[in-house]
């Protein structure tokens, strides 16, 4: 059947807002970020869901947290290299808290935006529920249970310690962050506000709003149901719509609201313009649930004769994979931190990202919709049968339903989202069960969004492949991870299917970007993957002759504790394969020099199957003095040029024949070395790798210099060891002790070497590749924050930020 999509959105997020729950001008609803002043224990005490525990004694924190990053690598620990070799375990938290007297009337939610994993929660000694899987948003009731106007306590369980349950690092911990809901016994149902539009023309949209509204007062309800559309940029009113809604006692019903937004802009990667939305419900004078969202504006198409269509423009993806974790910091989501990831993705030239395997944190797609990023929005890694012993397929026949809706209903108004993704090389897919299934999950979303096409991600090791064709049928979009060379193949035998190439090896940028380019019913490639993360650990690595050989799942590689197969390293700095690959998609950047390191005979560096040459900005090589080093230089332009101390080493052509690329033999000698791009026979655009010199001075330079005195705010502090004449110092490996003072702490450090088994948490670390990072979080006083780095044999070096 041909597979053809014309799909017209807008979407609608929660914007965070920091309100008390006293009702103030008649407005009955609020929402309160929990995140502060927790309890935390780690170990397990049944009493501790009791008022009456006492917790005197347990640290006190913020969130999010993951305590898993916290501690120690150790190859004992049972998570293995998929977790990282860190602990996982069982963690309490406890948190007091009151509701005020006007909140007896009200319905008071408490919501999780991520628990990892088996969370019980407890309000006052009463259990609410366990929810196991650790990735999905769920929320929970607390009025019948609460004592209003007196202290109440929130307890939450948290139970990793069956191991192993996942493939790669999922922290441990409440690691996203919570949010307390007043609302009037009338008010909106979880996720329940979903906006579309069915209709955009050149100078307007039709825009629906479907609300669901639950009423859980005893009497019918005539209510007036209000949104407003605002324009952000300028905060003036777009438009207005406001309905009379009628409601049955205890009951929930769903009411849409239709208009009409003149001359509209929409959203893309190149211009991401955001409207926002006030959505009320009015019963009589007061409001009973409000709601102000952001939302944009924007179309997609699918078919295999145009490919992949955003506002009527064909478009490629230039896709990468990203797990959840943040790096030093592991699986807390703090918002700086998903915002940093994703303007470090765009600046690499990614436009769309695939979240594997798992739904990403609100504050992940938050920054994609505001920064421009397109996304492959993913629910599970298998289905039925287990990678892992104790991994989702435990809970897959009665949770699935409720998951992957779960994620739909959270983030089907993100225009950044452009695919759902209902899982990823499911172990049962040649299995005549697995479409019944495919079937099942892509019914379950689409009872939810119909605007947005199902993919999974599918691939083989053996030689079977046709077999699959049933259980692509069940997707709108083919996934294929590591074979797009079957596709042309593939469309003379199934012509109206619509392929993405959900993941890639890194060294075969060239390869796919060509298959794409010229296919139109491939429509891009998601390499595996855009960022180092952890877990998985050694995947992407390389070594040396002596040293253990063979891929991560085939034996224990610590202290490689993650991957090394990113285009961006864990400290946000890109290796020399992401600018080939942003050169291949973009014209942004046209010319970059790089040095492949050599082989340190009589040794040689051995590779990997997602690894690609060890290759560097580095021209100080002081052992290989007079021999042959291998430089590469990617380009736009025709030609290339490369000089040596201002000494021509040669030219090469450079165009889709030669892979945009150009080698050179140079016998290693220090000073300069520069390439040129040249063109209509004039050089420009030069690249330039200097020789450093000795280890001379530290550099501290903050990504921003002044954050918010919220208690949750980030800096990123990138330190480098440089010469006199602020040349990196690549073979500097010195130990570097960071201090802090004023209206911060530091809450993590790294270098970006997966074989660093020092402590993410502690503040002492050693360089690697003459750099260093320390992210710094505010705290909830406004005031300066100095950050100080010594080393020995360096003169101490200090920044300053500002927390306000």
């Amino acid at each position: 059947m041909k597979i053809f999509f014309k799909l017209w959105f807008a979407i609608a997020i929660i914007t965070p807002m920091c309100m008390n729950l006293h009702a103030q001008n008649k407005t009955a609803g609020s929402k309160e970020l929990f995140d502060y002043d927790w309890k935390f224990y780690l170990g397990d005490n049944n009493s501790a869901s009791t008022v009456t525990f006492d917790d005197t004694n347990w640290r006190t924190l913020d969130l999010p947290h993951d305590w898993s990053i916290e501690s120690d690598f150790s190859p004992k620990n049972p998570a293995g290299n998929d977790g990282a070799y860190l602990p996982t375990g069982i963690g309490w938290y406890r948190k007091t808290f009151k509701t005020p007297k006007e909140s007896k009337n009200k319905i008071i939610i408490i919501n999780f935006e991520g628990v990892y994993m088996n969370s019980e929660v407890f309000i006052n000694g009463k259990s609410l529920g366990i929810y196991p899987y650790g990735y999905t948003s769920f929320s929970y009731e607390l009025t019948p249970y609460l004592n209003n106007d007196k202290e109440n306590i929130i307890a939450v369980r948290v139970d990793n310690s069956q191991q192993k349950n996942c493939r790669w690092y999922s922290g441990s911990g409440i690691y996203r962050h919570v949010w307390l809901e007043s609302k009037g016994k009338v008010h909106f149902a979880n996720d329940g506000i979903g906006i579309t539009t069915p209709i955009i023309k050149n100078n307007s949209a039709a825009v629906e709003i479907s609300t669901a509204i639950k009423n859980d007062s005893d009497q019918p309800k005539n209510l007036q149901l209000k949104t407003i559309i605002l324009d952000p940029k300028n905060n003036k009113e777009v438009k207005q719509v406001s309905i009379t809604v009628q409601i049955d006692p205890k009951s929930e019903k769903i009411f849409k609201q239709n208009l009409i937004v003149s001359n509209p802009k929409l959203w893309s990667p190149e211009s991401p313009h955001l409207y926002s939305a006030k959505v009320s419900i009015i019963d009589k004078e007061e409001i009973t649930d409000h709601s102000i969202q952001n939302f944009g504006i924007r179309s997609i198409r699918f078919s295999a004769t145009e490919g992949f269509l955003l506002n009527g423009k064909p478009t490629l993806l230039n896709g990468g994979c990203v797990h959840h974790d943040n790096g030093a910091l592991g699986a807390a989501s703090y918002y700086r931190a998903e915002e940093r990831k994703v303007e470090i993705l765009k600046e690499s030239g990614f436009n769309a990202v695939r979240t594997s395997h798992n739904p990403p944190s609100k504050s992940f797609l938050d920054a994609c919709d505001r920064l421009g990023m397109m996304v492959i929005d993913e629910a599970f890694d298998g289905w039925r049968t287990k990678k892992t012993e104790y991994d989702y397929a435990m809970y897959f026949d009665s949770w699935y339903e409720r998951d992957v809706q779960a994620m739909v209903k959270r983030d089907r108004n993100h225009p950044s989202i452009i695919m759902w993704s209902i899982g990823n090389e499911i172990i049962e897919r040649k299995e005549p069960e697995a479409v019944v299934t495919a079937r099942n999950l892509a019914k379950a979303v689409k009872a939810i969004d119909v605007t947005r096409p199902v993919t999974s991600a599918m691939t083989t090791w053996d030689k079977d492949w046709e077999i699959f064709d049933p259980l692509m049928a069940e997707h709108d979009v083919a996934g294929y991870n590591y074979e797009l060379k079957r596709a042309p193949d593939d469309h003379k035998r199934v012509p109206s299917r619509v392929i993405v190439q959900t993941e890639s090896y890194p060294r075969d940028a060239f390869e796919n970007w060509k298959l794409v380019n010229e296919n139109k019913f491939i429509i891009g490639d998601f390499v595996w993957t855009a960022m180092d993360y952890l877990g998985e650990s050694g995947i992407g690595r390389w070594h040396y002759t002596g040293e253990v050989p063979g891929e991560h799942w085939e034996r224990d590689l610590f202290p490689w504790h993650g991957a090394y197969c990113g285009d961006i390293d864990m400290m946000g700095s890109r290796k020399p394969i992401s600018h080939y690959r942003s050169m291949l998609y973009n014209n942004n950047e046209k010319l970059y020099l790089a040095v492949k390191e050599p082989n340190p005979a009589p040794l040689e560096i051995i590779e990997t199957r997602w690894s690609v040459w060890p290759t560097w900005e580095n021209w100080t090589w002081p052992e290989f003095t007079g021999k042959e080093i291998q430089v590469e230089v990617y380009s736009k332009y025709p030609k290339v040029r490369l000089y040596l101390n201002d000494k021509i080493v040669g030219e090469s052509d450079t165009n889709i024949n030669t892979k945009f690329k150009a080698v050179f033999s140079v016998p290693y000698s220090p000073g300069q070395l520069k390439a040129v791009g040249v063109e209509n026979g004039k050089e420009t655009a030069p690249k330039i790798l200097k020789t450093a010199g000795k280890a001379s001075k530290i550099v501290l330079k903050a990504d921003r210099k002044t954050i918010k005195a919220d208690g949750q705010d980030l800096s990123y502090v990138t330190l480098e060891i440089t010469d006199e004449f602020g040349t990196i110092i690549p073979n500097a490996d010195l130990n570097v002790q960071f201090t802090i003072s004023g209206s911060g702490s530091i809450i993590g450090t790294d270098n970006a070497n997966i074989k660093d088994v020092n402590s993410y948490a502690s503040p002492a670390r050693m360089t690697w590749k003459g750099k260093a990072l320390a992210v710094i979080k505010s705290k909830r006083t406004k005031g300066e924050i100095t950050l100080s780095a010594s080393a020995d044999g360096l003169a101490s070096e200090t920044i300053k930020i500002r927390a306000e």
